[in-house]
């Protein structure tokens, strides 16, 4: 394997370990040292790829908002009109009761990035845009948010959701959280 394949392969090993990290632990959870020992490597090799943990996490919210996109467009791609009802579906049924490792970006890294230096969050803000234009950008699809704008409330609401939800020790409360913000987002509220 020529070195420069080897070299991307490492890098791609660490922002995975560094991602599923962030994600569990947060960014004070977890130093280089232990980055480094979940991805396998050395903090030496670490240091080849990232010059500081800041920068690992920037990768990482980047990393993790792409995902949310790339998923996004899948569902897309498979499901045609019917897109936008069966991400809201997964998002709050299936991405809630992932472990945390494996969690949405969006979900799990906002309040890190609230905390984190201006870079970190305008990486954050231009993935954020990225994410509200594929939902836009997206198949025509019933109640699916139509302006930039709606999108923006619409991931509101699911990363809030999927938040509280995660939250409390509640299932059948978590449940109540995940099923009402889906009626919300569907049109399917029932009137009072």
């Amino acid at each position: 394997m020529p070195r420069t394949e080897q070299k991307a392969q490492t890098r791609e090993r660490i922002l995975a370990a560094a991602a599923r990290s962030f994600r569990k632990g947060g960014f004070g959870g977890v130093g280089v040292d232990g980055l480094s020992k979940a991805a396998g490597v050395t903090s030496g090799a670490f240091y080849t790829h990232f010059t500081s943990k800041a920068e690992a996490f920037r990768a990482s919210v980047v990393q993790g908002v792409t995902d949310v996109v790339k998923g996004m467009r899948q569902m897309q791609a498979e499901h045609g009109k019917n897109w936008w009802g069966k991400f809201v579906a997964f998002y709050l049924h299936e991405k809630r009761k992932c472990d945390l490792s494996e969690s949405c970006g969006l979900q799990s890294l906002s309040s890190e990035v609230a905390r984190a230096d201006d870079e970190s969050r305008t990486a954050f803000t231009n993935e954020l845009l990225l994410v509200a234009k594929a939902i836009v950008d997206g198949p025509s699809s019933l109640n699916a948010p139509e302006t930039i704008e709606e999108a923006y409330a619409a991931l509101a609401t699911l990363v809030g959701a999927v938040t509280l939800a995660r939250a409390v020790n509640d299932q059948v409360v978590a449940r109540k959280i995940a099923i009402n913000a889906e009626k919300t987002l569907l049109g399917t509220r029932t009137k009072r």
